[in-house]
């Protein structure tokens, strides 16, 4: 039944201007409903799409809440930081991460980063 279906992501914000500004500035983007007040609702490539709505709970997940898919990772990454976006650093077994991109044996690559809320999103290679 769901197969088929379009699906979007659910973010947490705890401050929803704050969160207004991080992906205007930031990102690029701009939400749907510009007038509403407790959540915004944004639209991506390929008809999809993502919420934010306001919550106490904001940043507390602890995983990639949210990714999109580039055909140049390096070139995203460098386009992102160039907007102020800082990306994140690790060094774990299975996962490290050179100049902010992790590099995987399958030739898959991702970088990530956090919002202003404290949601962990990511860069994807497309391949």
């Amino acid at each position: 039944m769901l197969k088929d279906q379009q699906v979007g992501a659910v973010l947490p914000a705890l401050d929803i201007a704050r969160a207004r500004d991080f992906y205007r500035d930031k990102l690029g983007l701009e939400p749907e409903n510009p007038d509403a007040d407790d959540n915004l609702q944004y639209r991506c490539g390929d008809g999809t799409g993502f919420f934010l709505y306001q919550t106490a709970n904001a940043g507390t997940a602890k995983n990639t809440q949210i990714g999109w898919m580039v055909s140049d990772l390096a070139a995203a990454v460098a386009e992102l930081r160039a907007s102020g976006v800082v990306f994140e650093d690790y060094d774990f077994p299975g996962l490290k991460t050179e100049d902010g991109i992790a590099t995987f044996p399958d030739g898959n690559a991702a970088a990530w980063f956090l919002d202003s809320e404290g949601n962990i999103l990511s860069l994807n290679l497309t391949r």
